[in-house]
């Protein structure tokens, strides 16, 4: 009996960390938030990428999802998992270049990985000292917004006219590790806006996050989100099959953290997709039963 549970953990162990972290995934889902009689959008979610150089796979995988010909790419952050990863993030995502696009960040845009207790990281979200950035944050930017020519929503809003809809997208940045500015984010809004409080219904809401943190999701609903879009808990990243994901990383319910849901808050709804993501840190280079992924969005007419 102990020379077969051995043998199990040494497969489930190989598995982890040898095959099931490569299976990369497309996770499809649609989203009923566009006025009646729109054409349906569609959106392409990247987010964990946590890229390192040697990720040819990774690379050459992400690349082909350009053929999906998306109508817009959201990425929400944790793109580098390494000090010398641009270049290859610069790669991976050249194929986008004539795709609109935003994005937000999370913590490892501005921080290296280190390596952590996997115990700690179990019994409470993860903590980042406040140093100065260990990676190249200005030349990320500069790529995104002056190379790709995407909109940053780091405390930030933006319209865009995607096909026959009007979407109105604002976020956060990473509230993971302190970085989230509601204030100027709502400020964004009330310039778009103007004076009208009033919530136009041909336009489409939606908010963007990195780590899906309780307060940060009901600040997005709060400005009018039908839609929420994040990533940061990697679906658990090592999963029980039969039960799920053992930690999200903060404070979101495990029962969401992946797929698509339905967040609820005072009064109102919106549907909520948290990614999986697409990495892991290399000092944890294992997923189990949690296959790393990207997420197809269609944005689709609301039934009446």
């Amino acid at each position: 009996m102990l020379k077969g549970a051995l043998v199990a953990g040494a497969a489930a162990f190989v598995w982890g960390t040898v095959i099931e972290r490569q299976l990369f995934t497309l996770r499809r889902i649609n989203m009923p938030v566009l006025p009646e009689g729109r054409t349906p959008i569609r959106i392409l979610h990247l987010s964990d990428l946590h890229l390192a150089p040697w990720q040819f796979r990774k690379q050459r995988w992400v690349r082909s999802l350009a053929t999906l010909a998306p109508d817009l790419v959201v990425t929400t952050g944790d793109n580098m998992g390494h000090e010398e990863a641009l270049f290859a993030l610069k790669h991976t995502l050249e194929p986008f270049e004539n795709t609109p696009g935003v994005f937000v960040h999370g913590s490892n845009d501005y921080y290296k990985p280190m390596i952590k207790s996997p115990l700690r990281y179990l019994r409470k979200p993860s903590q980042r000292s406040m140093k100065n950035p260990t990676l190249p944050i200005a030349p990320l930017n500069n790529f995104f917004e002056d190379s790709l020519g995407w909109v940053s929503l780091n405390n930030s809003a933006v319209r865009l006219s995607i096909l026959d809809s009007t979407l109105e997208l604002f976020g956060l940045n990473d509230p993971h590790i302190g970085y989230d500015r509601p204030d100027d984010m709502r400020s964004a809004l009330h310039t778009l806006r103007g004076e009208s409080a009033d919530e136009d219904p041909q336009v489409s809401r939606i908010g963007v996050v990195h780590a899906p943190y309780q307060k940060a999701l009901n600040t997005l609903v709060d400005s009018g989100a039908s839609a929420l879009i994040a990533g940061h808990t990697h679906g658990g990243q090592v999963c029980i099959p039969g039960y799920g994901a053992l930690t999200t990383n903060c404070d979101l319910p495990r029962e969401q953290a992946k797929g698509l849901s339905l967040w609820h808050h005072k009064q109102r709804a919106a549907f909520l997709t948290v990614s999986a993501g697409l990495g892991h840190s290399i000092y944890a280079p294992v997923r189990f039963a949690c296959r790393p992924e990207a997420t197809l969005i269609t944005l689709v007419p609301a039934a009446v």
